[in-house]
């Protein structure tokens, strides 16, 4: 018999750690080669972590809502081979050394469990959030230092500002009579401005509270560091569509019967993205400090809202290499993966653009947030049938056209109003000279 080790998996581009939801087996079930063992959440989505191996589950060695780093054995596998487990990383001084007896590795395993479970606080009559026990075992804070921490949210529950203050204040009443180095003789360091005070809620008895989703609180995070980050400013266009319109109510039948795929207006407003950006790559940017990462592949991120209301952004990959299919390929399938849970982390990774559209729920534009560390957003707003003026060569008249408004926000630190306004303008040009004679 062989003990092998499952670790938690490598999961895209920036994914360094994954929070443990579920575990779907327990110990002593068998378990199938590339049978899924437990569910793990990212920032970005949910996934399984199938097994390696076939075996028997023996230890699992975290628990639900532990926060885990790629790379680290989340669970110890028996399988019927004599395979060795995965050899833990060792220093140059342990090469030296002889090989570690099987009894010497279960040992060191035992002792991971132990450390672990050692902090995990469940032993604690008081409700800890996972966020919380994530940030208490970062900071390696104690069970008996986490209970002293006076909590400032309901029921005096600990918020993430109250250890988060806590861990800054940590240790400087032992240091306050320390001796003063030089460099802080006869100086004051400057005070750091005292965080906003939370507002309290009040709630009586006929109010409903509802515990924000997991995915929610991180896009509320989300959101909130980047309004914090980039300076918006926005831009808005309106756009004539009528040809695309038709051109897609005409073909959307055929389309289908050819390709095995619908036709919707989202690929076709893509495609323009894509172009706009191989004119523009300076829209096509990252901010890191005082130094501009300009990509060279275009990833454009498409906003996907998902049935609980939570938001996710999968990513179309070199888009601008797609023809009209391939982008409604793409487009289809992570949007139908995306609503039925099954996005893998690495399409959430990667985007240096985002488009979201609006209109889906009948606003006619919007001011979207940045997704960072991208610098700017492309929001589309509904398709309204509109009467509006017609130039021809006979004249001007009153006709029924379907418009658009398109509303780019950007980040004005490195994207001036005149990129930000010459880049949504060549979408709206791209979109209004669209080619309703190409064929599918």
């Amino acid at each position: 018999m062989a003990k092998f080790e499952l670790k938690l998996p490598k999961m895209g581009e920036s994914v360094a750690e994954a929070t443990i939801t579920n575990w779907l087996k327990e110990v002593g079930d068998t378990i199938e080669e590339d049978e899924a063992v437990l569910e793990i959440a990212t920032d970005k989505v949910d996934s399984e972590v199938p097994s390696e191996v076939e075996g028997t589950l023996v230890e699992m060695l975290f628990s639900p809502d532990d926060v885990v780093k790629v790379g680290q054995t989340i669970a110890i596998i028996e399988t019927d081979g004599d395979a060795p487990a995965a050899a833990p990383t060792t220093s140059s001084e342990d090469k030296e050394q002889e090989p570690a007896s099987a009894q010497d590795a279960q040992n060191r395993v035992t002792e991971a469990r132990e450390a672990v479970v050692s902090q995990n606080y469940s032993t604690s009559d008081r409700f800890y959030s996972p966020l919380v026990k994530s940030i208490a075992k970062e900071e390696n804070i104690g069970l008996e230092e986490l209970e002293s921490i006076s909590g400032s949210g309901k029921e005096n529950r600990v918020t993430k500002n109250d250890i988060l203050d806590f861990v800054e204040n940590r240790g400087k009443s032992s240091t306050a009579s320390a001796p003063a180095s030089k460099t802080s003789q006869n100086t004051s360091a400057p005070a750091k401005p005292a965080k906003p005070a939370a507002t309290p809620v009040s709630v009586n008895g006929e109010d409903e509270v509802i515990e924000m989703t997991r995915m929610g609180k991180m896009i509320s995070h989300h959101m909130v560091n980047s309004v914090q980050t980039s300076a918006h400013v926005q831009s808005f266009i309106e756009v004539d569509v009528t040809k695309i319109w038709n051109w897609r109510k005409r073909v959307k039948d055929e389309f289908q019967r050819k390709e095995g795929e619908k036709i919707t207006f989202t690929p076709i407003f893509m495609e323009a993205v894509a172009k706009a950006i191989k004119d523009f790559p300076m829209i096509n940017i990252a901010l890191d400090g005082d130094k501009i990462i300009k990509r060279k592949n275009i990833n454009l991120g498409m906003a996907a809202a998902l049935p609980n209301g939570d938001l996710i952004v999968p990513v179309i990959k070199n888009a601008d290499r797609l023809n009209l299919v391939g982008m409604s390929k793409a487009v289809n399938d992570l949007a139908g993966r995306a609503r039925g849970g099954k996005l893998k982390p690495d399409d959430t990774q990667g985007g240096t653009y985002t488009v979201t559209n609006v209109g889906t729920f009948g606003s006619i534009m919007g001011t979207p947030i940045i997704n960072q560390p991208q610098v700017a957003i492309l929001a589309l707003g509904a398709i309204r049938k509109v009467p509006a003026v017609v130039e021809t060569p006979d004249g001007d008249f009153i006709g029924i056209r379907y418009k658009m408004f398109l509303s780019h926000s950007y980040d004005h630190r490195v994207v001036n109003g005149a990129l930000g306004g010459q880049f949504v303008q060549r979408v709206a040009q791209y979109l209004e000279s669209f080619d309703d004679s190409r064929t599918v």
